[in-house]
């Protein structure tokens, strides 16, 4: 009779062993023969699981104890030792090989799927003295699971389980084995159900990366000027207190900024980036003896300048530029790029205009900057 928890109907056979032994001739002395060490044969299970969205590509033995995965008791032998001892048992084949096989003869493999890696971390039966005559097991197992994607590991979910059973200490060992494959197979459920959850919304799933980019619409506000080629400033955009002391004729304060939001769709990444280009006017000023459409051409090339650093920026972020793990810190990394070429273009601009002093250079850069804006289809 057999005891089993926490409800799985394990089968085990029953048996014993006769060991029959005879004196050998003196003369033909033979070596002891050794008794093979015994093993858990796991058995498959076909079709334990048909999924959906992956497929096991590789099995890794990463236990950290790789000790034989079960330590059985055996009853003594009559007129032997009086306590029960325990039988260290290995899988049959190596648990890497083992784990392999089954998994492989359990889990229809489709190739056009995500290819996993399940990581064994733990995996150990342990038995203790029962009832007499009766030896307790305890199961415990702990999986991990990745897959691959542009070359970097991913790290999925884990599963953990545990189980217990009761058998006769004059069953064979092989008793054991249906508690271990059950406890695989409620892993390999576990797994299925995650993807399967998991596949239309975390972006740890997602195979593709597309981008959409847009430009932050107009919206009159009191301090902020968006731009658009329809509003272009005008003298009442500079609200700051005049600073004659600066030696400038008038000074504006452009920038821009980005927001980028991301929506799983059908294992497809979609990055929303909307781009704002502004000038704040609380920090903008003009020379009253300076209030001409000349100064002002200035200053809005000066706007229109931060306008060609953002659409440049658009152009850099683009999938081929990012990569669906770390595409957030990519953009971070464009974005500081445009910013110090956006302070670098404005620099050069005043110096070689001399803060709009020199009228030919003015000129130059007004044609230079007007038919950029018409390459990028901004004018």
């Amino acid at each position: 009779m057999l005891r089993f928890f926490p409800g799985w109907l394990l089968r085990g056979a029953l048996g014993a062993a006769l060991l029959l032994t005879s004196p050998l001739p003196a003369q033909t002395p033979r070596p002891a023969a050794s008794t093979p060490a015994p093993t858990l044969s796991l058995q498959p299970v076909p079709a334990a699981i048909v999924p959906t969205q992956f497929y096991v590509a590789a099995v890794r033995d990463e236990r950290a104890d790789r000790r034989p995965v079960a330590f059985l008791l055996t009853r003594p032998a009559p007129g032997g030792l009086t306590s029960n001892t325990v039988q260290a048992v290995d899988l049959q084949g190596g648990v890497p090989a083992a784990l392999q096989q089954f998994v492989q003869q359990s889990v229809p493999a489709n190739r056009r799927l995500r290819p996993l890696t399940i990581r064994l971390r733990e995996c150990r039966i342990q038995e203790t003295n029962g009832a007499p005559g009766w030896a307790n097991g305890q199961l415990a197992l702990a999986l991990s699971f990745d897959w691959q994607r542009d070359g970097r590991r991913i790290q999925l979910t884990t599963y953990t389980g545990a189980a217990r059973y009761q058998r006769p200490l004059n069953s064979r060992f092989d008793a054991a084995e249906p508690v271990l494959r059950q406890a695989l197979v409620e892993g390999l459920k576990f797994l299925n159900h995650w993807m399967s959850r998991e596949a239309a919304a975390n972006v740890k799933l997602a195979t593709a990366l597309r981008v959409q980019h847009a430009d932050f619409p107009y919206v009159p506000e009191p301090d902020t000027l968006f731009y658009s080629p329809a509003h272009p400033l005008t003298l009442a955009d500079f609200h700051a207190a005049p600073r004659p002391a600066s030696g400038f004729a008038g000074s504006v304060f452009p920038s821009f900024a980005y927001t980028a939001e991301a929506q799983l769709r059908a294992g497809v990444l979609h990055l929303a980036v909307q781009t704002k280009v502004f000038v704040v006017r609380s920090s903008s000023w003009v020379l009253p003896a300076a209030r001409d459409a000349y100064t002002l051409n200035h200053e809005q090339r000066h706007f229109d300048v931060v306008k060609l650093v953002a659409e440049r920026f658009k152009r850099k972020v683009t999938p081929d530029s990012l990569t669906l793990d770390n595409y957030d810190a990519r953009m971070q990394f464009q974005f500081l790029q445009s910013w110090r070429e956006m302070t670098a273009l404005q620099e050069q601009y005043d110096a070689e205009t001399n803060h709009g002093r020199d009228q030919a250079a003015q000129q130059r850069w007004d044609q230079r900057i007007e038919a950029e804006l018409r390459r990028y289809g901004v004018r």
